[in-house]
């Protein structure tokens, strides 16, 4: 066996075993990079997300300041969600364990001058630690895809006045408030006595 003759500085095999270890270190260096961004995955709820929604709708009452007025049991959701009847649908955002950490819970609605379907956007969360990571434009994404797959003219949803980061977002993405159009909401007492008056009407034949 002849013997081994060290590599010279500039002997060009040297400069390939360099070049292929710092290709390799390189490459370890991107998968351990802390600041790359996990991997952001958005699919059609299913019944077995129902515990994660509705701990997610209660923490989006909270951030609006509203947790006293949200009552929803997740038999509830269950039903809206995946019953027979179902008209209420959801998406929602895992993170790179699987672990739901967003929602988009939508209906389907309709415009008379387009002559289309639209989609209405009950509610949007993400939670706080996972904001920032593209969860959020991401489910506007996959239902703005939903419009465009099914013909459906617009995707329609509602922010409360004080909620500056989430407006400064919507508009980011082409968003336009309608801010010539006032809401108005029926509920309670006033909706029970409206009622009322149909059902008296109804039943004296009027």
């Amino acid at each position: 066996m002849p013997p081994q003759v060290p590599l010279s500085r500039n002997d060009p095999r040297l400069k390939v075993v360099r070049t292929r270890e710092s290709t390799a270190t390189s490459a370890v260096r991107r998968v351990a990079d802390p600041h790359e961004r996990p991997p952001i995955v958005i699919r059609r709820a299913r019944p077995a997300d129902v515990d994660a929604l509705t701990a997610l709708v209660y923490e989006l009452a909270e951030y609006e300041k509203a947790r006293a007025e949200c009552t929803v049991v997740p038999e509830q959701l269950h039903t809206a969600l995946f019953g027979r009847d179902a008209a209420a649908f959801a998406h929602v955002a895992e993170d790179a364990q699987g672990t739901v950490v967003g929602m988009a819970l939508w209906f389907r609605n309709f415009s008379t001058w387009d002559g289309v379907h639209g989609i209405y956007l009950e509610d949007l969360y993400v939670r706080p630690e996972h904001r920032g990571h593209g969860h959020g434009r991401a489910l506007l994404a996959a239902l703005a895809r939903e419009c465009v797959d099914r013909g459906y003219s617009r995707l329609s949803w509602s922010v409360l006045d004080w909620n500056t980061p989430s407006i400064g977002f919507y508009r980011s993405l082409g968003a336009v408030p309608q801010d010539e159009w006032t809401t108005f909401r029926l509920s309670g007492q006033a909706l029970a006595a409206l009622g009322g008056d149909q059902a008296t009407s109804s039943a004296s034949g009027a």
